[in-house]
């Protein structure tokens, strides 16, 4: 069978089970949202959530809990900041840290933000990397962010233990400090007028590129504890 007939196949039976018939799980499962599943609607496979919430996962990394915002975040980085630059000798920073390095040359040459929509998430993710490298982004930095998330939460009351909930909320960070592509041009009119056009765009920071920025740095940090609470 070639190719193209599985593709079609494929698709058929995608079609199949989204407009198929749901018996069960027809109301969103994050209290109190009433919305129908995105299974029950038609639009989706999750019967689970609605499209409210399937969407909210993917930029949060859970469907209930919200990410932490840099001000609440901040605190935490310096923390962990001065506590990697005191111990920065220690063979579990040193490991992390060439963990990091490891990520940066692997990412090769960086693509500017307006080139990688429909590249594929570890596309993407690299994109991230070799900004970070571009910018001479320390190392220590990348796993301050690692360990403020890990010690927010520690200290939340309400905390989402997940493992994909902490890697996206690191990830989130990471994307944040990549920053974007800036680019300006100055044209001439004919009255000796200078016209300047800029141009600002950011990558999306949501969906499987912030599962594998995140799951690629949990590998470099595995064996660092960072300090107490």
């Amino acid at each position: 069978m070639t190719g193209a007939n599985q593709r079609q196949r494929r698709l058929a039976d995608l079609r199949k089970r989204i407009t198929g018939p749901q018996d069960a799980y027809e109301r969103c499962r994050a209290y109190p949202c009433g919305n129908n599943t995105t299974a029950d609607r038609g639009e989706g496979l999750n019967r689970l959530y609605c499209r409210k919430h399937v969407e909210f996962y993917r930029r949060h990394g859970s469907y209930v809990k919200r990410s932490y915002g840099a001000g609440e975040l901040k605190p935490y980085r310096e923390r962990a900041m001065a506590w990697l630059q005191s111990h920065r000798d220690d063979a579990e920073v040193q490991s992390a840290a060439e963990g990091v390095r490891r990520l940066y040359r692997a990412a090769g040459a960086p693509v500017e933000a307006f080139r990688l929509p429909g590249k594929s998430p570890a596309e993407r993710a690299k994109a991230i990397w070799a900004q970070l490298r571009k910018r001479e982004v320390d190392p220590l930095e990348v796993l301050a962010v690692w360990l403020a998330v890990d010690m927010c939460l520690r200290d939340d009351i309400q905390p989402d233990r997940h493992d994909e909930y902490r890697q996206v909320q690191a990830a989130k960070l990471i994307h944040r400090m990549a920053g974007g592509t800036h680019k300006r041009w100055e044209h001439q009119r004919a009255n000796g007028h200078v016209e300047v056009t800029e141009l600002h765009k950011y990558p999306v920071s949501r969906g499987q590129v912030l599962r594998v920025l995140g799951s690629s740095l949990a590998a470099a940090c595995r064996d660092l504890s960072g300090p107490d609470c």
